[in-house]
Protein backbone atom coordinates (compact mmCIF):
# COMPACT_ATOMS: atom_id res chain seq x y z
CA UNK A 1 0.00 0.00 0.00
CA UNK A 2 1.13 3.55 -0.71
CA UNK A 3 1.33 6.26 1.21
CA UNK A 4 -1.76 8.44 -0.38
CA UNK A 5 -1.39 11.38 2.46
CA UNK A 6 1.40 14.06 2.47
CA UNK A 7 3.37 12.97 5.41
CA UNK A 8 4.10 15.31 8.22
CA UNK A 9 6.47 18.53 8.06
CA UNK A 10 9.90 18.63 8.73
CA UNK A 11 10.99 19.23 12.55
CA UNK A 12 13.12 21.67 11.24
CA UNK A 13 12.22 24.89 9.47
CA UNK A 14 10.85 23.66 5.78
CA UNK A 15 10.86 27.06 4.11
CA UNK A 16 7.20 28.46 5.02
CA UNK A 17 5.46 24.92 4.66
CA UNK A 18 2.83 24.31 1.78
CA UNK A 19 3.22 26.97 -0.42
CA UNK A 20 1.97 25.45 -4.20
CA UNK A 21 -0.75 25.21 -5.49
CA UNK A 22 -2.13 21.84 -6.82
CA UNK A 23 -1.63 22.46 -11.07
CA UNK A 24 1.73 23.27 -9.73
CA UNK A 25 2.45 19.87 -7.89
CA UNK A 26 0.92 18.14 -10.93
CA UNK A 27 3.12 20.16 -13.04
CA UNK A 28 6.04 19.91 -11.12
CA UNK A 29 5.67 16.00 -11.07
CA UNK A 30 4.46 15.54 -14.44
CA UNK A 31 8.21 17.31 -15.23
CA UNK A 32 10.38 15.21 -13.48
CA UNK A 33 8.27 11.92 -15.19
CA UNK A 34 9.00 13.66 -18.27
CA UNK A 35 12.56 13.83 -17.59
CA UNK A 36 13.22 10.12 -16.95
CA UNK A 37 11.10 9.03 -19.98
CA UNK A 38 12.93 11.35 -22.19
CA UNK A 39 16.35 10.40 -19.99
CA UNK A 40 16.85 14.42 -20.11
CA UNK A 41 17.44 16.25 -16.45
CA UNK A 42 15.30 19.72 -15.97
CA UNK A 43 16.40 22.15 -13.95
CA UNK A 44 15.99 22.01 -10.04
CA UNK A 45 12.60 23.10 -9.10
CA UNK A 46 13.26 25.20 -6.04
CA UNK A 47 14.80 27.13 -8.94
CA UNK A 48 11.81 28.10 -10.05
CA UNK A 49 9.21 27.37 -7.79
CA UNK A 50 10.63 29.77 -5.41
CA UNK A 51 9.80 29.39 -1.46
CA UNK A 52 8.77 25.48 -1.80
CA UNK A 53 8.48 23.44 1.44
CA UNK A 54 9.12 19.95 2.84
CA UNK A 55 4.87 19.43 2.56
CA UNK A 56 5.80 20.34 -1.01
CA UNK A 57 8.22 18.55 -1.74
CA UNK A 58 6.60 15.27 -0.94
CA UNK A 59 3.05 16.13 -2.67
CA UNK A 60 4.99 15.96 -5.72
CA UNK A 61 6.27 12.98 -5.07
CA UNK A 62 3.56 11.80 -4.17
CA UNK A 63 1.85 12.75 -7.41
CA UNK A 64 4.46 11.59 -9.53
CA UNK A 65 4.16 7.65 -7.56
CA UNK A 66 0.32 8.34 -8.30
CA UNK A 67 1.20 8.53 -12.20
CA UNK A 68 3.31 5.52 -11.86
CA UNK A 69 0.71 3.33 -10.51
CA UNK A 70 -1.76 4.68 -12.65
CA UNK A 71 0.34 3.02 -15.87
CA UNK A 72 0.73 0.10 -13.76
CA UNK A 73 3.89 0.06 -11.92
CA UNK A 74 3.40 -1.66 -8.66
CA UNK A 75 4.74 -0.75 -5.30
CA UNK A 76 7.10 -3.20 -3.72
CA UNK A 77 8.19 -0.98 -0.56
CA UNK A 78 9.85 2.29 0.46
CA UNK A 79 13.59 3.54 0.83
CA UNK A 80 14.90 5.82 3.47
CA UNK A 81 17.85 7.93 2.68
CA UNK A 82 19.49 10.70 4.37
CA UNK A 83 20.45 8.83 7.89
CA UNK A 84 24.20 9.49 8.09
CA UNK A 85 24.73 12.82 9.73
CA UNK A 86 27.20 13.43 7.25
CA UNK A 87 24.63 12.92 4.57
CA UNK A 88 22.59 15.40 6.48
CA UNK A 89 24.70 17.94 7.45
CA UNK A 90 26.03 18.02 3.15
CA UNK A 91 22.35 18.55 2.58
CA UNK A 92 21.71 20.95 5.57
CA UNK A 93 18.87 18.36 7.06
CA UNK A 94 18.22 17.04 10.42
CA UNK A 95 15.87 14.68 9.21
CA UNK A 96 15.92 11.60 6.87
CA UNK A 97 13.92 11.35 3.89
CA UNK A 98 11.95 8.66 2.04
CA UNK A 99 10.85 7.57 -1.24
CA UNK A 100 9.13 4.53 -3.08
CA UNK A 101 9.93 1.17 -4.40
CA UNK A 102 8.61 -0.18 -7.67
CA UNK A 103 8.66 -3.37 -9.24
CA UNK A 104 10.09 -2.04 -12.35
CA UNK A 105 12.87 -0.81 -10.06
CA UNK A 106 13.93 -4.48 -8.88
CA UNK A 107 17.16 -5.86 -10.30
CA UNK A 108 18.53 -9.51 -9.72
CA UNK A 109 22.26 -10.24 -8.59
CA UNK A 110 24.51 -10.64 -11.10
CA UNK A 111 22.53 -8.26 -13.75
CA UNK A 112 23.98 -6.47 -16.53
CA UNK A 113 22.09 -2.84 -16.43
CA UNK A 114 22.15 0.10 -19.14
CA UNK A 115 24.22 3.21 -17.43
CA UNK A 116 22.41 5.81 -19.99
CA UNK A 117 18.93 4.22 -19.20
CA UNK A 118 19.14 6.45 -15.34
CA UNK A 119 20.82 10.28 -15.48
CA UNK A 120 23.82 10.39 -13.29
CA UNK A 121 23.20 7.41 -11.58
CA UNK A 122 24.97 6.59 -8.47
CA UNK A 123 25.26 3.39 -6.60
CA UNK A 124 25.09 2.73 -2.74
CA UNK A 125 25.43 -0.04 0.13
CA UNK A 126 22.86 -1.20 2.74
CA UNK A 127 20.52 -3.35 4.48
CA UNK A 128 17.14 -3.99 3.22
CA UNK A 129 14.30 -5.55 5.52
CA UNK A 130 11.73 -7.87 4.25
CA UNK A 131 8.44 -7.66 6.43
CA UNK A 132 6.85 -10.88 7.82
CA UNK A 133 4.22 -8.40 9.59
CA UNK A 134 2.68 -5.07 9.00
CA UNK A 135 3.86 -2.23 10.72
CA UNK A 136 2.85 0.63 12.47
CA UNK A 137 3.47 2.89 15.67
CA UNK A 138 5.11 6.43 16.25
CA UNK A 139 7.69 5.12 18.66
CA UNK A 140 8.75 1.85 17.41
CA UNK A 141 11.96 0.26 19.44
CA UNK A 142 14.44 -1.54 17.39
CA UNK A 143 13.36 -4.63 18.81
CA UNK A 144 9.78 -3.99 17.50
CA UNK A 145 10.86 -3.38 14.07
CA UNK A 146 13.12 -6.77 14.33
CA UNK A 147 10.09 -9.03 15.41
CA UNK A 148 8.07 -7.57 12.35
CA UNK A 149 11.02 -8.42 9.90
CA UNK A 150 11.11 -11.79 8.00
CA UNK A 151 14.46 -11.16 7.20
CA UNK A 152 17.26 -8.51 6.25
CA UNK A 153 18.88 -8.73 3.35
CA UNK A 154 22.25 -7.47 1.84
CA UNK A 155 21.50 -4.76 -0.63
CA UNK A 156 22.48 -2.31 -2.99
CA UNK A 157 20.71 1.05 -4.08
CA UNK A 158 20.69 2.67 -7.72
CA UNK A 159 20.13 6.60 -7.23
CA UNK A 160 19.53 8.86 -10.15
CA UNK A 161 18.87 12.62 -9.94
CA UNK A 162 16.40 13.36 -12.77
CA UNK A 163 16.88 17.16 -11.94
CA UNK A 164 20.87 18.52 -12.62
CA UNK A 165 22.31 18.48 -8.80
CA UNK A 166 23.97 21.64 -10.21
CA UNK A 167 22.47 23.70 -12.81
CA UNK A 168 24.71 24.39 -16.30
CA UNK A 169 23.49 27.57 -16.72
CA UNK A 170 22.95 29.28 -13.26
CA UNK A 171 25.10 26.97 -11.22
CA UNK A 172 22.44 26.87 -8.83
CA UNK A 173 22.47 23.42 -6.39
CA UNK A 174 19.59 21.09 -6.11
CA UNK A 175 18.63 20.58 -2.02
CA UNK A 176 16.83 18.27 -0.32
CA UNK A 177 12.80 19.43 -1.54
CA UNK A 178 14.27 18.69 -5.15
CA UNK A 179 15.95 15.29 -3.61
CA UNK A 180 12.35 14.58 -2.18
CA UNK A 181 10.25 15.63 -4.94
CA UNK A 182 12.56 13.43 -7.08
CA UNK A 183 11.41 10.37 -5.01
CA UNK A 184 14.39 10.48 -3.03
CA UNK A 185 16.36 9.61 -5.82
CA UNK A 186 15.37 6.22 -6.07
CA UNK A 187 15.99 4.38 -9.08
CA UNK A 188 16.63 0.72 -8.31
CA UNK A 189 17.87 -2.09 -6.10
CA UNK A 190 19.33 -5.29 -6.38
CA UNK A 191 19.18 -8.10 -3.39
CA UNK A 192 21.16 -10.29 -2.09
CA UNK A 193 20.72 -14.04 -1.93
CA UNK A 194 20.95 -14.44 1.86
CA UNK A 195 18.61 -13.68 4.30
CA UNK A 196 19.81 -13.16 7.99
CA UNK A 197 18.18 -13.28 10.54
CA UNK A 198 18.14 -9.95 12.41
CA UNK A 199 18.11 -11.57 15.62
CA UNK A 200 21.06 -13.67 15.38
CA UNK A 201 23.18 -10.87 13.94
CA UNK A 202 24.42 -7.50 14.94
CA UNK A 203 23.42 -5.33 12.36
CA UNK A 204 25.22 -2.36 13.62
CA UNK A 205 28.56 -3.97 12.77
CA UNK A 206 27.60 -5.75 9.68
CA UNK A 207 28.50 -4.34 6.90
CA UNK A 208 30.16 -4.59 3.36
CA UNK A 209 33.18 -3.83 1.12
CA UNK A 210 32.23 -1.98 -1.93
CA UNK A 211 34.21 -2.40 -5.32
CA UNK A 212 34.49 -0.69 -8.41
CA UNK A 213 36.26 -1.91 -11.19
CA UNK A 214 38.08 -4.17 -8.56
CA UNK A 215 39.44 -1.79 -6.88
CA UNK A 216 37.99 -1.31 -3.32
CA UNK A 217 36.46 2.04 -2.97
CA UNK A 218 33.96 2.29 0.23
CA UNK A 219 33.46 0.38 3.12
CA UNK A 220 30.76 1.08 6.13
CA UNK A 221 29.19 -0.33 9.16
CA UNK A 222 25.45 -0.48 10.06
CA UNK A 223 25.50 1.57 12.38
CA UNK A 224 26.75 4.49 10.32
CA UNK A 225 22.38 4.46 9.97
CA UNK A 226 21.47 6.37 13.05
CA UNK A 227 23.56 4.04 14.88
CA UNK A 228 20.87 0.97 14.13
CA UNK A 229 19.60 0.17 10.51
CA UNK A 230 16.05 -0.67 12.20
CA UNK A 231 15.99 2.73 13.28
CA UNK A 232 15.61 3.94 10.00
CA UNK A 233 12.40 1.84 9.65
CA UNK A 234 11.33 3.02 12.72
CA UNK A 235 11.93 6.43 11.84
CA UNK A 236 9.36 6.01 8.59
CA UNK A 237 6.42 4.37 10.89
CA UNK A 238 6.99 7.08 12.61
CA UNK A 239 6.47 9.73 9.61
CA UNK A 240 3.23 7.11 8.59
CA UNK A 241 1.78 6.69 11.88
CA UNK A 242 -0.36 9.66 11.93
CA UNK A 243 -1.89 9.20 8.81
CA UNK A 244 -3.24 5.55 10.16
CA UNK A 245 -0.66 4.17 7.87
CA UNK A 246 2.09 1.57 8.01
CA UNK A 247 4.23 -0.55 6.35
CA UNK A 248 2.63 -3.87 5.12
CA UNK A 249 3.74 -7.87 4.50
CA UNK A 250 5.93 -8.46 2.01
CA UNK A 251 7.63 -5.08 1.69
CA UNK A 252 11.07 -4.18 1.00
CA UNK A 253 12.20 -1.13 3.11
CA UNK A 254 15.54 0.25 2.21
CA UNK A 255 17.37 1.11 5.94
CA UNK A 256 19.49 3.58 4.42
CA UNK A 257 22.84 3.95 2.79
CA UNK A 258 25.90 3.50 5.05
CA UNK A 259 28.56 4.08 2.21
CA UNK A 260 28.42 7.66 0.23
CA UNK A 261 27.05 7.20 -3.17
CA UNK A 262 29.66 6.12 -5.88
CA UNK A 263 29.49 7.47 -9.82
CA UNK A 264 28.71 4.50 -12.26
CA UNK A 265 28.67 4.65 -16.09
CA UNK A 266 28.97 2.39 -18.97
CA UNK A 267 31.91 -0.12 -18.12
CA UNK A 268 31.66 0.04 -14.62
CA UNK A 269 31.84 -3.69 -12.35
CA UNK A 270 29.93 -3.09 -8.72
CA UNK A 271 30.89 -6.35 -6.08
CA UNK A 272 29.99 -5.72 -2.52
CA UNK A 273 31.32 -7.78 -0.30
CA UNK A 274 29.32 -8.52 2.60
CA UNK A 275 31.59 -11.35 4.18
CA UNK A 276 29.44 -14.02 5.84
CA UNK A 277 26.18 -12.30 4.49
CA UNK A 278 27.21 -13.07 0.54
CA UNK A 279 28.60 -10.63 -2.69
CA UNK A 280 25.95 -8.39 -4.84
CA UNK A 281 27.66 -8.16 -8.46
CA UNK A 282 25.78 -5.58 -11.54
CA UNK A 283 27.65 -4.71 -14.18
CA UNK A 284 26.89 -1.52 -16.29
CA UNK A 285 27.01 -1.26 -20.42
Amino acid sequence: VCVTQRPARCDQSDRGGSMLTSEQILLAAKQLDGAEKNKQPIKPLTLSLEGIGMDDAYAIQKAWVEMKQARGDEVTGYKIGLTSRAMQQAMEIDTPDFGVLFESMRFVNGSTIKADAFLDPRIEAEFAFVMKSSLFGEDLSVEAVLGATDYVAPALELISARSYRVDPDSGYTRNVFDTIADNAASAGYILGEQRIDPNEVDLRWSGALLYVDGTIEETGLGAAVMDHPARGISWVCKRFAQYGVGLETGQTVLSGSFTRPVPISSGTQIRADYGPFGDISVAFR
